[in-house]
């Protein structure tokens, strides 16, 4: 689970994730993937993510649709 603390950068995420399956899972994840799930958790909008990370709206949901579809079948 992931601490009430802010999670600055990608590693940061990963080293707070107690799981070990889901840190597994994640370290299989692209790094700009694992970028969009930080800033989602930071509380930023997938409008908002889109010139951060340089992908439209419509990928970034892709992503995360993909990701989860990921972790239901591992978790």
């Amino acid at each position: 689970m992931i601490s009430d603390t802010l999670v600055k950068t990608v590693a940061d995420l990963l080293n707070e994730i107690e799981n070990e399956t889901l840190y597994r899972a994640l370290l299989t994840v692209d790094r700009r993937t694992l970028q969009i799930i930080l800033l989602k958790m930071q509380g930023y909008s997938t409008k908002e993510i889109s010139p951060l990370v340089g992908l439209t709206t419509g990928a970034i949901y892709a992503r995360l649709d993909h990701l989860r579809k990921k972790l239901r079948k591992i978790l």
